[in-house]
């Protein structure tokens, strides 16, 4: 691979494939490396308020959970807490403005997962103090309605319409329930969780009229309890009534998202490390009309052809996955360097100052994989011409 040829440009374009093969590479494993750590972040923040399980009705909005199976769930000693939900969208106003948001009553038990403070924009994440119940509001809707976390005279009114009574065409409010609570903090974690404000389940069940009903069950567990078996036996005993999801089914979408944009970016440099590999075609077969007279002595010394066009094709495979390698130690030693000292930044305006990044022994098998296939493509269509009229070439010399 390393020897001298007659044609100085043989040496050039096999560099120069190899330089390619190893910039794709190390482009490819750093751009899968950069998603992972996005991907880990961007679940994290929704983690903060995603359970590990929730449980919600298969038909319907609501149910009730006094069951016997549910309370000795609840019971579990595998179940860190077990929080009753109600959730509804109803109207908020605060002085002169009024927005719809979604209503999310929570039992005390939500209170237990400890990241939540973590979310905390402004204030404190408190449901109920010595004053009565509060309630914490997402950072677009405290925005958009201006609510100011430090005045205790002005609270949060909340309108949600009255269940069983006909419309009253005389006064409308009079088939809405009103109900005010004071607003103990500002929590931000995505858009989708920002539009709405989390309020103790009494309070829910009173604005919305549901003495018994939840809209979930959401349920975080003890340490080492293993989530897919436990969500299959709950799904087992619950029955058929209820669906029982886990974090990626309660956010199919996210999850669908984050993984096509990984695989769309595989595909385009992918695209990109094939053109670098194909460049191989060209050095071998420079190298087949370099290398004609040795390939007619090694012929007349009685070498089959299958064993000259393995010469070429692991001469081919030599240089594309010694870039390959390469460009894979290139790729961690970006990664130490990312992780450590964090050198390439986000905006200013972002939630981390630089991108987060995380290494998966996944994406260098995958990586290693495709540039070893394309590499033998390559390799193997140019090993062919060294045996094409191979007779005529021995009858010549």
């Amino acid at each position: 691979m390393f020897a001298k040829k007659s044609t100085n440009a043989i040496n050039l374009i096999s560099g120069i494939s190899m330089v390619g093969v190893m910039v794709g590479s190390a482009a490819l494993i750093i751009i899968l490396s950069v998603f992972n750590g996005l991907e880990v972040t961007i679940l994290n923040m929704f983690n903060t308020v995603t359970p590990e399980i929730s449980i919600i009705p298969a038909k319907g909005k609501t149910f009730n959970p006094d069951t016997k199976y549910f309370n000795q769930l609840k019971d579990s000693k595998d179940v860190y807490s077990f929080t009753e939900v109600l959730q509804e969208n109803a109207l908020l106003k605060y002085n002169d403005k009024q927005a719809v948001g979604m209503v999310k009553g929570v039992s005390y038990d939500y209170l237990k997962n400890t990241k939540l403070d973590s979310t905390i924009k402004e204030g404190r994440f408190v449901l109920n103090n010595k004053s009565g119940y509060t309630s914490v509001i997402g950072s677009a809707l405290q925005s958009y309605l201006n609510v100011n976390t430090v005045d205790p005279f002005t609270e949060l009114e909340i309108y949600s319409p009255k269940k069983d009574i006909a419309a009253n065409t005389l006064n409308p409010a009079d088939d809405f329930v009103n109900k005010s609570i004071r607003v103990s903090g500002v929590f931000e974690v995505q858009q989708e969780f920002d539009n709405g404000i989390i309020v103790p389940l009494d309070f829910a069940r009173t604005l919305l009229g549901e003495e018994e009903n939840v809209s979930s069950i959401e349920i975080y567990l003890q340490p080492g309890v293993d989530v897919e078996k436990f969500q299959e036996e709950v799904a087992e005993k619950a029955g058929s009534a209820f669906e029982v999801r886990n974090r990626a089914q309660q956010n199919r979408s996210l999850y669908h998202i984050l993984n096509t944009e990984k695989w769309a970016v595989y595909i385009i440099l992918t695209f990109i490390l094939i053109i670098a590999i194909f460049n191989i075609i060209g050095s071998l077969t420079m190298l087949v009309i370099d290398k004609v007279k040795d390939i007619a002595i090694l012929s007349s010394l009685g070498a089959s052809k299958s064993l000259i066009k393995r010469i070429f094709l692991l001469e081919g495979m030599m240089i594309t996955m010694s870039g390959c390698v390469l460009g894979l130690i290139i790729g961690i030693i970006f990664y130490f360097i990312q992780h450590n000292f964090g050198i390439i930044k986000m905006g200013e305006d972002t939630l981390i100052s630089s991108y987060p990044i995380g290494l998966k022994w996944k994406d260098f098998i995958l990586v290693f994989f495709t540039v070893g296939i394309f590499s033998f493509l390559a390799s193997a269509l140019s090993s062919n011409l060294s045996v094409k009229n191979i007779e005529q070439i021995n009858q010549s010399l």
